[in-house]
């Protein structure tokens, strides 16, 4: 099938609810992928930051298969070795004591929303079920996660909401002091605000959430979906604060591609949850924790999570090079990086993707990079040069 067929036939028969771009990616390898009338792309989507090792890679092939020719699926009813030892692995690597396992960031999310509200109701504090997040955030499409998200846009024609959610200005202390009440349970945060922008939190900001959470014994959830697994050259992206959460939750590059989810959490809160609280009957199944084991194997490494940083310098670098007059703002952690312009970037997108580089927005009118971690510099030369010609036809 070619790029039209594929378009054409998915338009008749999938829900409308993405803005698709005319192409089919059937193929891939590292940081390249190919359409389906062969046409080769550099990939700095990465499925949205979720392949983490770049596409088909050896490691995760290999554990794939063996796995799948071993066990792919059974219930949590029973003990699933490669989740036990991928529990381990994060507990490790992130400092936290118990993980539960879903399949996406918004369960991740739906789970630690619950395991909160679960806590209090557990020290008899049942009043205490709201919960503070931020303008401009981004936690997920469930009813609850899409509540959670401060942003109206994602919230249009679902009413009713569902209640307990309070917003505050991001890297505004002051205005969550304001929002803290006797009815606050926790606060919600994102170290980076992804879709909001690439907006990382000032360090005094997330510390001194951290100090108001400890100050009112309230919980502090990070949102670490986009952000963990080694994005920023941390396991965590909250590591580079000094900070440690109550709940921190990761999706996207801990199964390098495959669906899953965890919701990670310090023992005194883990307690909360008692069996018949919380469940997925797909969550943390042996085909994804195998997976996901030989991922945070290999992100969890030191010299690994260097590359990352030395290979997110590199590319700011070569972004900062541009010096186009429209771009308004650069930020950047690691290898989740935006580029903010004075205008809405869907256009140059567009320009960038006929020209073979894959690239996405976040917000109208930011250029976001996360490229696979296995990026290397001739990858990033490429994209890079790609870019200038695009910005060059971009009028």
């Amino acid at each position: 099938m070619t790029n039209n067929s594929i378009a054409e036939t998915g338009q008749q028969y999938i829900m409308n609810t993405y803005g698709r771009f005319p192409i089919s990616l059937v193929r891939g390898k590292g940081t390249y992928v190919w359409d389906a009338d062969n046409k080769q792309y550099l990939d700095f989507v990465g499925g949205i930051a979720a392949c983490s090792l770049g596409h088909s890679n050896e490691n995760l092939i290999q554990v794939l298969t063996e796995q799948a020719k071993t066990l792919w699926h059974v219930s949590n009813l029973y003990w699933i070795e490669p989740q036990v030892q991928l529990a381990e692995k994060l507990t490790a690597a992130t400092g936290m004591d118990k993980a539960f396992f879903c399949n996406s960031g918004a369960e991740a999310n739906e789970a630690a929303i619950k395991l909160a509200r679960k806590y209090f109701y557990g020290q008899n504090q049942s009043n205490k079920n709201e919960i503070i997040t931020f303008k401009n955030s981004f936690h997920g499409r469930t009813l609850a996660t899409v509540t959670a998200t401060g942003q109206t846009k994602y919230q249009k024609g679902f009413a009713p909401l569902a209640p307990g959610f309070v917003y505050a200005d991001y890297n505004d202390l002051p205005s969550v002091e304001a929002a803290v009440n006797e009815n606050t349970a926790a606060i919600l945060v994102e170290v980076i605000q992804g879709e909001g922008g690439v907006i990382p939190a000032d360090i005094s900001f997330l510390r001194g959430l951290r100090q108001l959470c400890d100050q009112n014994e309230l919980l502090l959830i990070i949102d670490e979906v986009q952000t963990g697994v080694g994005r920023t050259g941390k396991f965590l992206a909250c590591q580079l604060y000094g900070i440690k959460p109550d709940i921190v939750t990761l999706a996207k590059g801990l199964g390098g591609g495959i669906p899953i989810g965890a919701c990670l959490a310090v023992d005194k809160v883990a307690a909360a949850f008692e069996p018949g609280n919380h469940a997925s009957t797909f969550g943390g199944n042996p085909l994804v924790t195998a997976v996901a084991c030989k991922v945070t194997e290999i992100v969890s490494k030191e010299g690994f999570l260097k590359q990352v940083e030395k290979m997110g310098d590199y590319l700011g670098e070569k972004l900062l090079a541009l010096k186009d007059p429209r771009i308004v703002q650069f930020r950047s952690r690691g290898l989740i990086q935006g580029l903010e312009f004075e205008r809405e970037v869907k256009d140059l997108v567009g320009i960038c993707m006929k020209k073979g580089l894959l690239l996405v927005n976040a917000g109208p009118n930011v250029l976001r990079f996360v490229p696979p971690l296995t990026v290397n510099e001739i990858e990033i030369n490429g994209a890079a040069a790609i870019l200038k010609q695009a910005l060059q036809e971009w009028e």
